[in-house]
């Protein structure tokens, strides 16, 4: 797939949706909304346990469904904690959330992003990449979709239902 690079920024060009990848968390696909409006990227999970690991470091312990409708297909990760912070939804409702930092991998690129954890489960996507991770980095065509990656979805075993 050839990347689409605009001739005025210079920038590649990503759809409002996109499928990314988390290789430090070993997350292989989820997919994303592209949200300018949100200054952080948030990414789903139905649980966290902060604690302190053997070296006196604050980590974070956290399950996630990483596809919409297959409750059949969950992950456990592992990050260190690198701050806690009220975030406001788009509803007003403020949180205090973990923050982490990864790798996030958007088709050939990556680049280190910090990502929120919350509960998602009534959202329609499990990942929000919001304007920090984005910014100076991509051009967002509002438009399209998936324009830098297939979906990777399939990198998930078949339900035996």
């Amino acid at each position: 797939m050839a990347v689409e690079i605009d001739e005025a920024t210079k920038l590649p060009t990503i759809g409002w949706r996109e499928w990314l990848s988390f290789p430090d968390l070993g997350i292989p696909g989820v997919k994303a909304k592209i949200d300018t409006g949100a200054r952080s990227s948030a990414l789903h999970t139905h649980d966290y346990e902060i604690y302190e690991s053997d070296n006196g470091e604050q980590r974070v312990r956290f399950h996630l469904h990483p596809l919409k409708d297959r409750e059949d297909v969950e992950l456990e990760c592992d990050a260190p904690v690198t701050g806690m912070r009220v975030v406001k939804d788009s509803g007003g409702h403020a949180e205090n959330r973990p923050f982490v930092t990864v790798v996030a991998r958007l088709g050939e690129f990556e680049w280190p992003i910090e990502l929120s954890l919350t509960n998602r489960e009534g959202m329609r996507f499990r990942m929000l990449l919001g304007r920090t991770a984005v910014k100076g980095r991509f051009l967002i065509d509002t438009g399209r979709s998936y324009l830098l990656g297939r979906n990777l979805a399939r990198r998930y075993p078949k339900t035996s239902a």
